[in-house]
């Protein structure tokens, strides 16, 4: 008897994935790396000044899935009037002994050369913005990430108080509106008890026996609270990365006293909320907005 929950699943990724990639309208570096890019997309309303969201896309921080898969999102918040930066940063196996994933397949992330991205291009962007897409306003900035993407950037915006000597560490809080994180792999303990996209978050900080020694500059859920307003929107139905992932989060920000806002979204999976196709979509596009404008 067929799966009714894989087949949506099914469904939803083909309809989010079905969209043809959206060119920018301007590149940057942030480094000398071929993935260390930013695309900028200006908003489409022809405005003088948007705030400016940065995307940080999915994919359980693996070589095959890069930026391209989120292009049409990031052209669906520049049609809501948005100046958006689609950052590319590297992903799957940077050493030997790394390579070959659980199964065979591609190993998750780089240690530390995915973290070492995602602080390189926050630092850099502001900058970046001026010169390449003048419209987007760095004094209102959004960040918003898709899966890995959302643990990347919750992450991003913790970089202060991460364990001092951290390389990216950063000495105040970083220049935030907010953050909005889409069905987020944001409490790496415990995505690793429900084995999240097949042992990616192990892969990712390097190995299982480096797990406890690397996560507490990793995990978002232990680098609070950060005084950032946060957003997290998830899917009820998501078998990707679980609802109680998404909670996990949200406890461990209560209990250190903060607050995060969390969107629960009836019979939706993992990928709408990154389709211009679903109504999902535009909730995302809603939550941004109000931190950003």
């Amino acid at each position: 008897m067929p799966d009714p929950a894989a087949a949506r699943d099914a469904a939803e990724e083909a309809s989010a994935l079905s969209h043809p990639a959206v060119a920018p309208d301007a590149s940057a570096a942030y480094g000398e790396h071929p993935d260390q890019v930013v695309d900028f997309y200006a908003p489409r309303d022809g405005r003088d000044s948007a705030p400016l969201v940065v995307l940080l896309h999915g994919g359980a921080w693996r070589a095959p899935y890069d930026r391209q898969h989120v292009t049409p999102f990031a052209d669906f918040l520049a049609r809501r009037g948005f100046a958006v930066a689609n950052v590319e940063y590297r992903r799957g196996a940077s050493l030997p002994q790394q390579r070959g994933g659980e199964g065979g397949g591609p190993v998750a992330g780089r240690w530390p050369e995915t973290f070492d991205d995602v602080a390189a291009a926050m630092d850099a962007l502001p900058e970046l913005a001026r010169t390449a897409l003048p419209q987007a306003d760095p004094r209102r900035t959004v960040l918003t990430g898709h899966s890995a993407g959302g643990h990347l950037a919750l992450w991003a915006a913790a970089r202060h108080v991460l364990p001092a000597g951290s390389p990216w560490r950063l000495p105040t809080e970083p220049q935030l509106r907010g953050v909005v994180a889409l069905a987020p792999i944001a409490d790496l303990a415990r995505a690793a008890e429900l084995d999240v996209c097949g042992g990616a978050v192990h892969q990712l900080l390097g190995g299982e026996p480096e797990f406890e020694a690397r996560a507490g500059c990793a995990d978002p859920a232990v680098l609070l609270p950060t005084g950032i307003a946060t957003t997290v929107v998830q899917g009820r139905e998501d078998t990707v990365v679980l609802q109680a992932v998404a909670e996990s989060f949200v406890d461990a920000a209560a209990k250190a006293g903060e607050t995060v806002g969390f969107t629960l979204l009836a019979d939706i999976g993992h990928f709408p909320l990154i389709d211009p196709a679903a109504d999902a979509c535009a909730v995302v596009a809603e939550e941004i907005a109000q931190l950003a404008w």
